[in-house]
């Protein structure tokens, strides 16, 4: 007679469904509600669980299944306009995941798959491996996320940036590129009390009045884009700016006033 240890179960699945929910977030590009990805792997948990209950064996059937997957991505990623596309994703890092645990069963034997080593292993390789796959396919369609700093003196600020290399908002002066960025986002690379707020945001021509005195630092760049024939947006040259690792040196990043980002995934736009 096979002894399942309820606990256990609970334990190992609430990792792995957490693990595979944070994978689904970062390869959608959503961003990352680490409380609420909790409770939905712990509800994926207490469903494995439930499953070993003789009087609960319904819960096997597919269509229950689907159900409590539903649950979790509702769980985790409800209110994501992109909600279709990274339930989508997880069930495919799921599929994924499940692979590699057969790998591995059939590699170690039986007694390996509830081993948490190699559950973890199983989830390591299954984040890894789409990794690589939909950076190349993000690579192929020229957008891709990525980590960037600005550091502006001795302030600095970490952002999300999507590398599009459809944006060609360059600098009229030198022709570098400019990055583009939330302006809520980017309070921790001034010193406190000099970060445009959002009015000033709202209102480039005139923030840069106000700021006339240091002229050197700010900028307007005219851009366009769908529904914005000419439009302005108040700019700060940074010191230096670091993107996927890339040293764009000193460029100009110009502050937008709203979410550049329906679903939150980036908060930085530059060209490639």
């Amino acid at each position: 007679m096979t002894v399942v240890y309820v606990d256990k179960v609970f334990l190992l699945n609430g990792i792995v469904d957490y693990l595979l929910l944070l994978s689904a977030a970062r390869l959608a590009g959503e961003p990352l509600h680490r409380l609420r990805m909790a409770l939905a792997a712990a509800l994926g948990g207490i469903y494995a669980a439930a499953v070993f209950f003789p009087e609960l064996g319904f819960l096997t059937s597919p269509l229950c299944k689907l159900a409590a997957a539903a649950a979790m991505t509702l769980v985790a990623f409800g209110g994501s306009r992109r909600l279709l596309r990274v339930s989508l994703v997880f069930l495919g890092v799921s599929a994924a995941f499940g692979g590699g645990v057969l790998a591995l069963q059939l590699f170690f034997g039986a007694s390996a798959v509830l081993d948490l080593k190699t559950v973890l292993l199983s989830a390591a390789g299954c984040y890894a491996f789409l990794s690589l796959l939909f950076r190349g396919a993000a690579r192929h369609t020229g957008r891709e996320l990525a980590p960037a700093e600005l550091t502006l003196g001795e302030h600095r600020c970490r952002l999300t940036a999507l590398i599009d290399t459809g944006n060609t908002l360059s600098d009229p002066a030198t022709g570098r590129p400019v990055m583009v960025a939330e302006g809520e986002k980017t309070a921790s690379l001034f010193p406190a009390g000099q970060a445009p707020d959002p009015a000033e945001l709202s209102d480039p021509v005139g923030a840069m009045e106000r700021r006339r005195e240091d002229g050197r630092r700010w900028r307007l760049i005219p851009y366009q884009a769908v529904g914005v024939p000419c439009g302005l947006l108040l700019a700060v040259r940074v010191d230096r700016a670091r993107v996927a690792g890339e040293d764009y040196g000193p460029i100009l990043v110009a502050l937008a006033p709203g979410r550049l980002s329906d679903g939150g995934g980036y908060n930085a736009l530059i060209g490639a």
